[in-house]
């Protein structure tokens, strides 16, 4: 992943889930319950998975996955949530 990647998921994450993080969006979509995350955030060909403790306002990101065609892949290793 490049600086350039890292800067725009950097951004992405300030830009969507600062506000209303449990708010569906046409970037942010609930899952189906999962082993990863409760969330999903799309920031171009990445997929941020979080979850949000709203007792304390608190936004975890589990995983960042990139997505190539119906396949994602985490660290470069191709994996599911």
């Amino acid at each position: 992943m490049s600086v350039d990647e890292q800067n725009a998921i950097r951004d992405g994450i300030d830009e969507n889930l600062g506000y209303e993080p449990t708010v569906e969006t046409h970037n942010r979509k609930k899952l189906r319950p999962n082993e990863t995350a409760e969330w999903e955030l799309k920031i171009g060909k990445f997929r941020v998975f979080y979850d949000v403790d709203e007792a304390v306002r608190l936004v975890v990101i589990d995983a960042i996955a990139e997505k190539r065609r119906d396949l994602l892949f985490f660290q470069g290793e191709e994996g599911e949530i």
